[in-house]
């Protein structure tokens, strides 16, 4: 695959990501690597820097448009921010298959939840979001470490089975994810080889554009009910990925 062809493709991936609160870092990482990167030292890099400038660009049109619970974000991005260097510390002692179909496992089960629109009718009060972000985001940030993965796609349904809205969950997993994957991109700078600057602008541009404009179009057109099938395809998707690739392959 030619390299040029990339930004076009990560403005597509930044579109539909920003939507959905989630950074993108597992589609950016193996495209570039199928670009002809190296996967240490130039995919998974840049891939983590992408993956800081779609959340965070996202989270500040969120934030304009008083969609993200603050509290219930600062806490899940804290949280995992502090615990998934301790899941990756683990990651040598544990093994990490039954944790993957787990992890598979309550992906489906919050896809279809999503898809047909279940909620618990009363949401949680203030000192169970609390514990939500406390326990949720530890324990994610934790797994998320130890199976080598961003805490994206389980931030939100995780946030949707507790009682908030998809719009708001989506937008408080673009400021959760901004934390940790600034922690992830900071960890790879050490093993990241020269960049090659004209490739790496042009991706950041790519998915610069596409966050703002996917994170307007959720913010201002998309309804409730659009948030919530589109995110519940992509995590049934994610789901069978994780299935297939490291559970059926491995």
């Amino acid at each position: 695959m030619s390299q040029w062809l990339i930004p076009p493709l990560f403005f597509c991936v930044a579109f539909v990501f920003s939507m959905l609160g989630m950074g993108g870092s597992q589609v950016y990482i193996p495209l570039l690597l199928w670009s002809g990167l190296d996967f240490k030292s130039e995919a998974i890099p840049l891939g983590m820097l992408l993956n800081v400038v779609n959340s965070a660009t996202a989270a500040t049109t969120y934030a304009r448009k008083g969609l993200i619970d603050w509290r219930l974000g600062l806490l899940f991005g804290g949280t995992m921010l502090l615990l998934a260097p301790f899941g990756a510390l683990a990651s040598e002692l544990v093994p990490t298959k039954g944790l993957i179909f787990v992890f598979a496992a309550f992906t489906t089960i919050a896809g279809l939840l999503m898809w047909v629109g279940w909620q618990p009718r009363e949401p949680l009060q203030r000192s169970g979001r609390t514990a939500l972000g406390l326990i949720g985001g530890g324990g994610l940030g934790f797994l998320a470490g130890l199976i080598g993965r961003g805490g994206g796609s389980f931030v939100v349904p995780l946030l949707y089975m507790a009682g908030v809205s998809a719009k708001s969950a989506a937008a408080t997993s673009a400021l959760a994810v901004t934390f940790s994957g600034i922690s992830s991109f900071l960890s790879h700078l050490g093993t990241a080889a020269t960049p090659e600057w004209p490739l790496w602008g042009a991706c950041v541009v790519a998915v610069f554009l596409g966050s703002r404009l996917g994170s307007q179009v959720m913010a201002t057109r998309l309804k409730t009910r659009g948030v919530k099938r589109v995110f519940a395809g992509v995590l049934l998707l994610v789901a069978a990925i994780l299935i297939v690739k490291d559970i059926v392959l491995a």
